[in-house]
């Protein structure tokens, strides 16, 4: 981490965090590849390509759009729109695991300073974060899709601190992407490159101490 605290009372006055690798954990594609007779990474491949993935994620298309367009690709790519269209229809029905122990500290911390909830994601986010009863977890969720600009970009940091109302300085900003947490650093913020649920506790231990 970096950034200074103050001498007393709390060290952020508020907490932003990132959802996929730190929140929930989606599982590897390959094995959906391998049981829709697609060489493993194809589907990976096709979804995440930066040509698909940014306009899906900064709200130029919809998460049904996007993943019309993935399809198509699969389609181009293995030659049958048979297994692409159940090899995305299959991806799109996973319902990957909440990590139980960041759920608790987001929880006991939200009862001392707000948080925000901070994710490169599609249209489909706040659908998901209900599916995962998580829809109340949160004071905030800064969703990419809906504001039109994606992490790293310094514009996202600055909407995650207003809807907080805290300054950048004040927060802890945590993110298992060491170039989003860069950027957190650059926009004032304190960043937290997180790895495992240890990170995060030690992280937040003055504040519910």
């Amino acid at each position: 981490m970096s950034g200074a605290a103050p001498a007393t009372g709390r060290p952020y006055d508020a907490v932003l965090c990132d959802i996929d690798g730190v929140l929930r954990h989606w599982p590897p594609m390959d094995d959906l590849d391998r049981a829709h007779g697609l060489p493993p990474g194809s589907l990976a491949a096709a979804a995440f390509a930066p040509h698909r993935l940014h306009p899906a994620v900064t709200g130029e298309v919809t998460d049904e759009q996007w993943r019309a367009a993935v399809t198509a690709d699969l389609a181009g790519t293995c030659g049958s729109a048979r297994r692409a269209g159940a090899a995305v229809a299959a991806w799109s029905a996973v319902v990957p695991p909440v990590d139980e122990q960041v759920v608790a500290l987001l929880t006991r911390v939200r009862a001392v300073v707000p948080v925000a909830l901070v994710s490169n994601a599609t249209t489909r986010l706040e659908q998901d974060l209900d599916r995962h009863g998580l829809a109340d977890l949160a004071d905030t969720v800064v969703n990419t899709a809906r504001i039109g600009v994606a992490k790293p970009d310094p514009q996202v940091y600055a909407i995650a601190a207003r809807r907080v109302a805290a300054q950048p300085h004040r927060c802890l900003f945590v993110d298992d992407t060491a170039g989003h947490v860069a950027a957190a650093r650059q926009a004032g913020m304190t960043g937290l490159h997180y790895r495992t649920a240890d990170d995060l506790r030690t992280a937040l231990a003055a504040l519910l101490d």
